[in-house]
């Protein structure tokens, strides 16, 4: 495995991109060694010199396929976005009913992603910032909507009076940053696996609401 330092921004060995990007070709090529660098570096920490060394590639091949380096960086914003919103609808649709069994479910697939796709969640979390208002809607409209999911569930279970939080959305800020975290300090080879990560900060998620483990039989 790749050493990394203790500051590093992220300590994922791989740039790993969900399968609804382009993995094959040039393309492929060029979000991967994107990714990896944003992550690294940030995103104004890399020039599309560095991209072209990375790839042996001359600054103009890559605008046979990205418009701009923003454009590449979007690209790589919106995908971590729709991933994410992805796993977290899944978990809603599969989940049993009830706001406590909701919760746990949103909250997994918020860590696993985090987990699984640490390079391209601190360059969705992180970068977005870098992008002009029109190349960060898409993105941003689907955090939004991310927030409502975790936000509704927060919400449903403080009007049926089976969570005890504080304030609906800033106890949401609070479980998602928990996860967020993730994808920083996480490493492959950490003691618990992405499953049994997410099993604990749904643990976590749950007593933070005031909702206790159920007993087992």
């Amino acid at each position: 495995m790749p050493q990394v330092s203790p500051a590093a921004r992220v300590h994922a060995a791989l740039p790993t991109l969900p399968p609804r990007a382009p993995r094959d070709g040039t393309a492929g090529r060029i979000l991967a060694a994107a990714l990896r660098l944003f992550a690294r570096r940030s995103y104004d920490g890399t020039s599309i010199r560095d991209l072209g060394d990375e790839l042996g590639l001359k600054a103009a091949n890559l605008y046979a396929y990205f418009r701009s380096k923003e454009h590449l960086l979007a690209a790589l914003v919106r995908l971590g976005h729709e991933e994410h919103q992805d796993r977290l609808r899944k978990a809603l649709v599969d989940s049993p009913p009830g706001a406590a069994a909701q919760l746990r479910a949103i909250v997994r697939a918020h860590v696993r992603f985090h987990a699984e796709y640490a390079m391209l969640a601190t360059v969705a979390n992180n970068e977005m910032h870098a992008l002009s208002p029109e190349l960060a809607a898409p993105s941003l409209a689907l955090r939004q909507q991310s927030e409502a999911l975790f936000t509704d569930v927060v919400a449903r279970g403080v009007a049926r009076g089976l969570f005890h939080a504080p304030h609906p959305f800033v106890t949401v800020a609070a479980i998602a940053g928990m996860g967020m975290r993730v994808a920083h300090w996480y490493r492959p080879d950490f003691e618990l696996s992405p499953a049994e990560l997410a099993d604990a900060h749904a643990e976590l998620a749950a007593r933070m609401v005031g909702v206790a483990e159920p007993r087992r039989r």
